[in-house]
């Protein structure tokens, strides 16, 4: 299969919306992931055939970039997707000077931890008990990356 990297845009909302419902325990609204096409935000994803099966949101303030969002498909994950989405986000970063890009994660999303820690981000500092689960609360771990 090809895949191909393509900037969004509000038309594929209702698609980012299913793929946001489907992976987050917490997903984001259509009104908040709409209200990321502003002109500090960079929202791409990764498409086969036509099908939106992941996407990456970014917001930059000067030279601070926060990844607000990666998200892939189930279907879709393990396909190394996620990293090609977040090697294109940090090498847009760098071309538009930024000097660090931010995140955070929840402390049981173990796969996305080795995916940023493979990347070069490193913790930070940790929220506790920031996240709601289905028994109580967990911990969100704050990384950087410096670009």
């Amino acid at each position: 299969m090809t895949y191909s990297l393509v900037a969004l845009t509000e038309d594929h909302l209702a698609e980012m919306s299913v793929i946001e419902q489907s992976c987050h325990h917490s997903p984001m609204s259509s009104a908040t992931l709409a209200s990321c096409f502003g002109h500090l935000y960079r929202v791409e994803g990764v498409m086969t055939d036509g099908k939106l099966l992941g996407f990456s949101i970014v917001q930059q303030v000067i030279d601070e970039v926060t990844l607000m969002d990666i998200c892939v498909a189930p279907s879709a994950q393990g396909l190394g997707l996620g990293k090609r989405l977040l090697t294109s986000l940090v090498a847009q970063a760098k071309a538009l000077n930024a000097v660090v890009i931010m995140l955070e994660v929840r402390q049981s999303n173990l796969s996305a931890i080795s995916l940023y820690k493979t990347a070069g981000f490193v913790e930070t500092s940790r929220r506790k008990g920031y996240y709601p689960t289905d028994i109580g609360y967990e911990d969100a771990i704050l990384m950087d990356l410096s670009v």
